[in-house]
């Protein structure tokens, strides 16, 4: 088995998510990229819509976007992203 990506997702002003995970689902521009340990190395613009990781646990941590990148090279992933609007108060 191939061992664990190492992942950060930033905001301008802020780190969403930084950890460890057995995949990625993003986004692209180009349609929807998977990417799993030992992958070819990307650097992708994204679209709005859910970025998804899954940890190793159950569920994934999702994260909606409205635009961003997506970096991946020697089983690092960078993604930079305006994070969606909430309408929590």
């Amino acid at each position: 088995m191939a061992g664990p990506l190492t992942v950060d997702i930033v905001a301008p002003d802020r780190t969403l998510w930084s950890g460890t995970a057995e995949r990625v689902i993003a986004p692209s521009v180009e349609g929807e990229i998977g990417l799993l340990a030992n992958h070819e190395p990307v650097l992708a613009l994204l679209k709005a819509g859910t970025v998804r990781v899954r940890t190793g646990e159950s569920s994934d941590v999702e994260f909606e976007i409205t635009q961003g990148f997506v970096s991946f090279d020697h089983n690092v992933i960078t993604i930079g992203a305006t994070p969606a609007e909430t309408d929590e108060a």
